[in-house]
């Protein structure tokens, strides 16, 4: 017998051992039964196949170890129905995760970066309560309400100023710290024009650090009103303290000088010390406020600008009229030099305790200036000065304020020019105060610009 097929017989037991004697046999076909136990000893030669699958699992395959010859069929484990990944070509499983990962990489580093430039710039969107947002110097948030509490709803007695683009006023916060509300009008806070001014000092303030330059402590844009928040400066304007009889007496020449110096250091640090430059553009006595010790803060950043390549040309004037640089009326073009005759037009009338309308109008003609003395246009709210020093830091502050009215921009020294000057060591007056005229003050350039000028002074 070549041929035994038993299969699908539902037999039990265990197998014969009597098919172990067939010695001719080539298939034997034992599935789809319930047998157990050991497959007997198979004395066949030519046996090739033994099919003992489907339910046959009981069974030893002891018999067909080391009989290459044979090719055994036997019951798998019992199979259990894998999840669908199973189906998933190989390359798949591989690549799949790295995209995956891959992609909330790049996810991951576009938010960092966009969180990161968020944080390097002051955020001036309005929260939904309308909190201040601190800048720096400050700690904590105010409400809006606090603002309104402290002010009775920005009451006229709170007003302090009116500038360009606002009002001001005085506030006392419920932490006890006065500053000062630099508010839109409601008019304006409307404007997208008057926004972007808004916006524009929030953020030169936010990157301004400076002993004289004015301090923000944070701002709030409320769906009311917007407003920025200033430290306080206790003496207001140098404007208002020049026209004050009682203020202007308090203000001798050391301390004019110190104010005049203070206002330099300012404008040097924002054109050379600034990346790119910041000119202020409009450099007037309303916009240099005095604290408690009268030192020179300059303020209202509204009209500022950075000064990038290929970015001076303007089509709109801006600037208070008697400080406006006279290029500005045909040229149109903004550099740190329209700053610089501002602070000249700024020293100048600290000098004299008002605005040099009348000095002004002389340099056009400068033979008219030959009569003219320096102490003629001194404030003669004060007392000459009797100390040497005193009346040498004078002198020294006129010649500097004379050469930075130069009406060539190109003549005028920088800011930086400036402060190196005042620091530099000043040599004793050769003449008496009351000899010396405005004419020689204004050919007396002395070492501006790397430019020796002999003095006659």
């Amino acid at each position: 017998m070549q041929y035994l097929s038993l299969g699908s017989n539902l037999l039990k037991g265990s197998i014969p051992k009597e098919i172990g004697k067939l010695f001719d046999l080539s298939s034997l076909n034992l599935s789809f039964n319930q047998l157990s136990g050991p497959i007997p000893i198979l004395s066949a030669t030519d046996l090739y196949i033994v099919d003992a699958g489907n339910g046959c699992n009981k069974i030893s395959p002891d018999p067909f170890e080391g009989n290459s010859d044979l090719s055994p069929y036997m019951c798998p484990s019992p199979v259990t129905k894998k999840a669908n990944s199973s189906r998933i070509p190989y390359y798949i499983k591989i690549f799949l995760p790295i995209a995956i990962l891959f992609t909330f990489s790049i996810l991951g580093c576009l938010l960092f970066s966009r969180f990161k430039l968020k944080n390097n710039h002051v955020s001036v969107q309005p929260t939904k309560n309308g909190d201040l947002c601190s800048i720096w110097n400050y700690d904590g948030k105010i409400a809006y309400e606090d603002i309104v509490a402290a002010t009775e709803d920005f009451d006229f007695r709170y007003c302090i100023g009116v500038g360009g683009y606002g009002s001001v006023y005085k506030a006392k916060l419920p932490c006890g710290k006065v500053v000062a509300l630099k508010k839109l009008h409601h008019l304006e806070a409307e404007n997208p024009t008057f926004d972007k001014s808004f916006r524009n000092e929030i953020k030169f303030l936010s990157e301004i650090r400076h002993q004289n330059i004015e301090k923000l402590h944070g701002f709030c844009l409320h769906q009311r009103s917007m407003f920025l928040i200033y430290e306080y400066m206790e003496k207001g304007s140098l404007f208002c303290n020049l026209r004050d009889e009682v203020d202007a007496a308090e203000m001798d020449w050391t301390k004019r000088v110190e104010i005049i110096k203070g206002i330099a250091h300012a404008l040097s640090y924002l054109h050379h010390d600034c990346y790119p430059p910041i000119v202020h553009r409009d450099i007037s006595s309303n916009n240099v406020l005095l604290n408690s010790s009268s030192e020179a803060f300059v303020a209202d950043f509204g009209t500022a600008r950075m000064l990038e390549r290929d970015s001076s040309n303007q089509t709109i004037l801006v600037g208070t009229c008697g400080y406006v640089a006279p290029e500005l009326a045909y040229t149109m073009i903004i550099t740190e030099k329209c700053d610089v005759y501002g602070f000249g037009v700024v020293a100048l009338e600290t000098l004299m305790g008002k605005h040099p309308e009348e000095v002004l109008s002389w340099l056009s003609s400068p033979t008219s200036l030959v009569n003219m003395k320096l102490v003629d246009v001194l404030d003669n709210r004060l007392p000459l000065p009797t100390s040497q020093l005193v009346t040498q830091n004078l002198v020294h502050v006129a010649t500097l304020a004379f050469a930075c009215l130069n009406p060539q921009p190109k003549s005028r020294p920088t800011m930086k020019e400036v402060c190196e000057e005042f620091l530099s060591r000043q040599t004793s007056l050769g003449i008496p105060l009351r000899t010396i005229s405005l004419l020689q003050l204004m050919n007396c350039e002395m070492h501006i610009g790397g430019k020796t000028k002999t003095c006659d002074v």
